[in-house]
């Protein structure tokens, strides 16, 4: 059962308006609107979110980032001998969740994960983001990122199963009733909208069964943290509706995948630093430094935004991902491209990711990438205005275009070739994560599928 919408209480939304809630401002919401349950929520380094849920008799330790749990037991954290983390909350953070069950209303707050002498996690995806976040605070930029995250709906089998079979047959900004998915749409921006976020768009998208929601860009920590809650509202109200949603990038073959498009700028001194209205592209050279950061080191942070097996069924001619390594104005067949609108609006769109993707380990790898841009001062080459996908190998080699990594095996191999990127992550995470898929690979490698059984069988 819902329970009134949050939006009705001023006292809470003004509460989510302002930065800098203290303790007593949350606990005293959470008993005067009956909050029977925390959340502490964090990311473990491939990007799945967890949580560790408390009574309201523990809320004021967990406030107090008192509360311990066991990270042996999360993928790439500690070994068993150093098992003890605690989880430290960003009061910031604070969201009831809008939907109600039987135990009361439940809240949330995202963490940082901490050692138990307090000091800073080394493998805390969320904390890889912050570093990076303050190294380009100190050369005078803030990052503002806006993505757009794609998901499928999914029917369940008999037994409660995720299938590949979809809810609709509909497709690009179709309405209902050939659009089956826009009840469900609707229950997300609802939800989404009572937690904070600014909903800008919903819709559906080109394959049948594909969707996106479309929230407002803000800093690169908000973003993050937006993600991660956007990926928990999902999967809340598809199984409302007795449906799965899913953000694998590509589910369903000869139909398109799942992006997670990243729109990025830099600001300084409240201003997009992106923008020359002097320049041909009114693109200044902090923005085209950036690209050209982003040009280069696209190949090395690969297996961190299309981090799958799965991911480089995506990444192939024919479905509008993009596969070279080029940017654009308007041309979409390229990895990066310049959106029309300039003034505080200018940014450049990263089309490659997707949305299995960690959102702190993604956008830190990006940040990094284009601060290096910037440092190092590299030009990008010119952008390309021609279909890609129509060019010839020649034409390609001649405007300097580079391929994406063709599978999950070479793009680790590209990551751990790329210094910029593995400093990004750290050494902790890049270690543990580099060895997480590549046991991934081995594993999906040593299997015979479906496709060599029709193939090879009969025939050998």
């Amino acid at each position: 059962m819902r329970p009134l919408p949050m939006t009705m209480d001023a006292d809470y939304r003004a509460l989510l308006a302002r930065k800098g809630a203290s303790q007593r401002d949350i606990l005293e919401m959470c008993d005067r609107l009956d909050v029977r349950f925390l959340r502490l929520q964090f990311t473990d380094i491939l990007g799945v979110v967890k949580n560790v849920e408390v009574p309201r008799s523990q809320f004021e330790k967990a406030l107090d980032g008192q509360i311990m749990f066991d990270g042996s037991s999360i993928e790439g954290f500690v070994r068993i001998e150093e098992s003890d983390m605690l989880l430290a909350p960003d009061l910031d953070t604070f969201r009831i969740f809008p939907w109600g069950n039987e135990g009361g209303l439940v809240a949330r707050l995202i963490c940082d994960i901490h050692n138990t002498d307090d000091s800073e996690f080394a493998g805390c995806p969320r904390l890889a983001l912050k570093r990076q976040v303050a190294r380009a605070r100190e050369l005078g930029y803030e990052m503002m990122a806006g993505v757009e995250a794609e998901f499928f709906l999914f029917y369940k089998d008999a037994h409660g199963d995720p299938t590949t079979e979809v809810h609709d047959v509909a497709g690009y900004f179709d309405v209902g009733p050939v659009d089956r998915g826009e009840l469900a749409r609707r229950v997300i921006v609802s939800d989404l909208e009572e937690m904070g976020f600014e909903v800008e768009a919903a819709h559906h998208e080109v394959a049948p069964g594909q969707h996106e929601v479309d929230f407002r860009y803000a800093d690169a920590l908000r973003t993050a943290d937006d993600l991660s809650t956007f990926r928990v509202v999902v999967r809340g109200a598809a199984e409302r509706y007795d449906l799965v949603a899913s953000f694998m990038p590509k589910p369903i073959f000869g139909q398109n995948g799942s992006g997670m498009h990243t729109h990025q700028s830099l600001f300084r001194d409240g201003k997009n630093a992106f923008y020359d209205p002097k320049t041909e592209w009114q693109l200044s050279k902090v923005a085209l430094h950036y690209i050209g950061g982003l040009l280069e080191h696209a190949r090395g942070f690969c297996a961190v935004t299309n981090p799958l097996v799965n991911s480089f069924k995506r990444l192939v001619p024919g479905y509008e991902a993009p596969v070279n390594i080029a940017w654009s104005m308007k041309n979409r067949s390229p990895m990066i491209r310049i959106p029309d609108r300039r003034g505080a609006g200018t940014r450049c769109e990263l089309r490659m990711p997707d949305p299995s993707a960690n959102a702190y380990l993604a956008l830190a790898v990006q940040l990094a990438a284009g601060l290096d841009g910037i440092e190092r001062k590299v030009t990008p080459p010119d952008p390309v205005n021609k279909n890609i996908f129509t060019m010839t190998y020649r034409e390609r080699r001649h405007h300097r275009i580079d391929d994406l990594p063709r599978d999950l095996h070479e793009a680790l191999d590209c990551l751990e070739k790329d210094p910029v990127i593995l400093a990004a992550l750290g050494e902790h995470i890049a270690s543990r994560y580099v060895e997480a898929k590549r046991s991934e690979w081995a594993e999906y490698i040593s299997q015979v599928s479906e496709w060599e059984i029709k193939k090879y069988l009969g025939q050998y």
